[in-house]
């Protein structure tokens, strides 16, 4: 169980770190805290669904470093 609480205490603050980088990438590129917090509030929602369909293609078709048995 603990391994579990690390995996998710991991994802959480990767995500945080991953949004406000966005964020702060954007606003400094364009001046506006609204556009960064736009970016940001609109990277933490596609993100997760992102990575999600990257997982189940590598899944399914990609066979990369998989031992054959």
């Amino acid at each position: 169980m603990p391994l579990i609480k690390r995996h998710i205490a991991k994802s959480i603050t990767y995500r945080i770190v991953s949004t406000l980088t966005g964020f702060l990438t954007i606003w400094l590129i364009s001046g506006s805290i609204k556009i960064g917090a736009a970016f940001g509030v609109a990277e933490l929602i596609y993100k997760p669904i992102q990575y999600y369909i990257h997982e189940r293609v590598w899944y399914k078709w990609i066979k990369y470093g998989l031992k054959k048995k």
